[in-house]
Parts: structure tokens; C-alpha cells; sequence
């Protein structure tokens, strides 16, 4: 009976060492899942950060599109504005060049 004692004995020996070898790799998975968590975290929390720099940097490239396409706008109604007036301009001279020519083939009034 005393050899199948020191064999069980043996045999708890080697379970307890077992259970002590599973705790310590227990042990050690549970600080890598917690680093791992702590970056997972770390790198939502740098997410959210750049969502919300994106936003913003959207918003203000939309704000500067529409103050553009505001400005082309105007740009395209006075330069067609302008090319009116630059029309006209050349429609009144033409007229006052006729009408200069004409004088100079009128005779002259004569006076008393």
C-alpha cells in the first residue's frame, strides 16, 4: 500500500504542478487580453478623434466650395455685365463717329 501511496502521491504531485502551470498561462493571457484591450481603447479613442477632425474639416471645405462657387457667380454676371457695357461703349462711339462725319460734309450755317 505504501508504494501505490507514493505513486498517488507522485500523481498529485504532478496535477498540482499542472494546475500551478495552467494558472500562470491563465495569468499571462489575462495581461496580454488587458494590453490588448488598453489598445483597442487607445486606438477607438484615436478614432474618434480623427471622425471628429474629419467632420470639421469637411464642414469648412464645404463652406469654402459654396463661398467659390458664390464668387465664380458673381464673377461670371460682371464679367457679362462688363462686356455689356464695353458693347454699348462701342455701339455709342460708332454712333458719335457718324454722326462727327455727317457734320463735316454739312455746309456751314452762315451768319448775317
Amino acid at each position: 500500500m505504501t508504494q501505490q501511496g507514493a505513486v498517488l502521491q507522485g500523481y498529485n504531485n504532478e496535477l498540482v504542478k499542472c494546475i500551478e502551470d495552467l494558472c500562470m498561462q491563465k495569468e499571462e493571457l489575462n495581461k496580454q487580453i488587458q494590453q490588448a484591450e488598453e489598445e483597442k481603447n487607445k486606438l477607438q479613442h484615436e478614432i474618434q478623434v480623427l471622425n471628429e477632425q474629419l467632420e470639421c474639416v469637411c464642414e469648412n471645405l464645404a463652406q469654402k466650395v459654396a463661398s467659390r462657387n458664390e464668387l465664380d457667380k458673381i464673377l461670371a454676371e460682371t464679367e457679362a455685365a462688363y462686356m455689356k457695357i464695353l458693347d454699348s461703349s462701342r455701339t455709342l462711339l460708332n454712333v458719335l463717329k457718324k454722326e462727327v462725319g455727317s457734320l463735316k460734309h454739312t455746309p456751314e450755317l452762315k451768319t448775317n
